[in-house]
């Protein structure tokens, strides 16, 4: 998997707000300063593959009318918007970087094209567009979530939005073709599934209306291609293997009853054991939420002056934030004891989750790993899902996005990737990554999973899975919420691969058990009483 490469002159810590600001700007200037220089030669590049862009351009006329307003994003030299016969005067290119624009501009100066960023587009003097193109784009852009939100306010209730991108099987074959000489080289690139695209359109505030493949055989082979690129998008097993994959989507309505007559207050709960380093990372960093935000640290017998910290963050935030600390066990009680494998359930994470949840204040309850690995920041975004009435259970998942360097160990990495698709088949409900520390729900929702706990048990000692079991078995609407995954900055990783392995098998198989084989054997016909609200 790709992964984001550290500034070595960032003077402020690594992953602070101005730290990744600065990133995301060098990011995006390097990202336009890599597109000049490829712009010269655009159009070499495009002879070379003349049949996937005459596909690409045959493909989004399908879903763009002649004369239409049409916005495109990452237009490049502007062939893809020339070729669906817009309005001219109502129509618009959009691209990151001058050099593409420049060229754009020359070979179809009766079109409208600016530099503008499609991570933060303003274009406050535009009317709504009838149809927005990205095509090729959704890999190269640093917060997708954020581009398909910001696209709400450029589109009318009948705007259509057209993306399409590669498909993620065809990675390696498209990278030996840049290292071959056959395809124009390219940046680290986000590599989405269908699923996650469509996630995260859902998540932007658009409903997806149409989606599918197409293209299999992208070469111009005389009587072969066209022949075998209008079956294999139709056919089962082979559709899958297309090298493009496109959603098209419609602005989705807000429902008025999803949406309460006044913001939540929320509860951020952060477990912590031997966080000392970054505890006041963490209360600089949390962000105001909703009506109002409480910061919940639950300690589990540190011995590294952690709590110290915590009292001295509650002491000079008094009267500014609430902040409360609670003890997992009473203080003094042999912090070293918590290696111990008997007491894991005991002092585990998932005790600090229901030991703090229970004391929790607010409507809405979060977690917050204290490495910060998740970016505070990205939190209200979780709540946003909330109060839209996207989901009633919002799980981060880090597997969408490129990681930064050394946050997650290859072995990790791929234990939770196959995790993600047992559980998946297991709960019912796509859930990407099971053991990412943030989930948000209401506190509503809390309790009544915490009533039903009983059904499985005081089983887990991570938390994750007591909250995704009863979620699901409650028929909670689960949405994974992507986030930029970072390497801690202090103290030391809990994980223990080889006996959280383990935990993880055991965990599968309670789940293989309790929705699965008792549902085959009719032993949980309680659930849809148990499920009501």
């Amino acid at each position: 998997m790709a992964c984001r490469v550290m500034l070595d002159t960032d003077p402020a810590p690594p992953f602070s707000p101005n730290a990744r600001r600065r990133r995301e700007t060098e990011g995006k200037r390097a990202l336009a300063a890599h597109f000049d220089a490829l712009a010269p030669a655009r159009g070499r590049w495009k002879e070379k593959n003349a049949y996937y862009h005459r596909s690409l351009e045959r493909l989004c006329r399908r879903f763009v009318s002649p004369g239409a307003r049409v916005l495109e994003l990452g237009c490049g030299d502007g062939d893809l918007l020339a070729s669906l016969a817009p309005d001219p005067a109502g129509s618009l290119g959009v691209d990151l970087s001058p050099g593409m624009v420049d060229r754009a501009r020359a070979k179809h100066p009766d079109l409208r094209f600016v530099v503008q960023d499609a991570e933060a587009l303003d274009l406050p003097h535009e009317r709504p567009f009838d149809a927005v193109v990205a095509s090729d784009l959704v890999g190269h852009l640093d917060d997708v979530y954020a581009t398909f939100r910001n696209l709400r306010g450029v589109c009318h209730e009948g705007t259509r939005l057209v993306v399409t991108y590669y498909n993620f099987v065809w990675e390696g074959v498209l990278q030996a073709g840049e290292r071959l000489g056959m395809k124009m080289p390219q940046r680290h690139q986000n590599w989405l599934g269908m699923a996650d695209l469509e996630n995260l359109l859902n998540l932007g505030g658009f409903r997806v209306v149409e989606r599918g493949w197409d293209l299999l055989l992208p070469l111009d082979v005389p009587l072969v291609s066209n022949l075998v690129n209008r079956i294999a998008p139709k056919t089962p097993g082979l559709r899958h293997l297309c090298l493009v994959h496109y959603a098209v989507a419609e602005l989705n309505p807000r429902n008025p009853a999803t949406r309460r007559a006044e913001r939540p207050t929320v509860t951020v709960l952060v477990p912590c054991r031997n966080e000392a380093g970054n505890i006041d990372a963490a209360v600089e960093r949390i962000p105001e939420m909703g009506k109002g935000t409480e910061i919940l640290f639950v300690d589990g017998n540190s011995t590294d002056g952690t709590v110290p910290h915590i009292e001295a963050a509650i002491a000079r935030n008094r009267g500014r934030r609430s902040i409360r600390l609670l003890h997992q066990t009473p203080r003094g009680d042999g912090g070293a004891r918590a290696e111990d494998p008997a007491r894991m359930l005991s002092l585990g994470k998932g005790d600090a989750v229901r030991k703090g949840f229970a004391a929790a204040t607010g409507d809405v309850l979060m977690i917050l790993d204290a490495d910060l690995t998740v970016p505070p920041e990205d939190l209200p975004r979780f709540l946003e899902a909330l109060e839209e009435g996207k989901a009633r259970f919002v799980n981060g998942s880090r597997l969408v996005y490129p990681m930064e360097d050394e946050s997650m160990r290859f072995v990790n990495l791929c234990g939770n990737k196959a995790f993600s698709l047992i559980f998946t088949w297991l709960l019912g409900q796509s859930i990407k990554d099971t053991l990412c520390g943030t989930k948000v729900l209401f506190k509503s929702d809390y309790e009544r999973i915490a009533a039903n706990r009983s059904y499985f048990g005081n089983f887990d000692p991570f938390g994750d899975f007591d909250l995704l079991f009863g979620a699901a078995r409650l028929g909670l609407p689960i949405v994974d919420m992507p986030i930029r995954y970072a390497r801690r900055t202090a103290g030391v990783s809990k994980v223990r691969v080889l006996s959280h392995g383990w935990l993880l098998v055991r965990m599968a198989g309670i789940a293989f058990v309790k929705f699965k084989w008792n549902r085959w054997l009719g032993r949980d016909r309680d659930r849809r009483r148990e499920a009501a609200p």
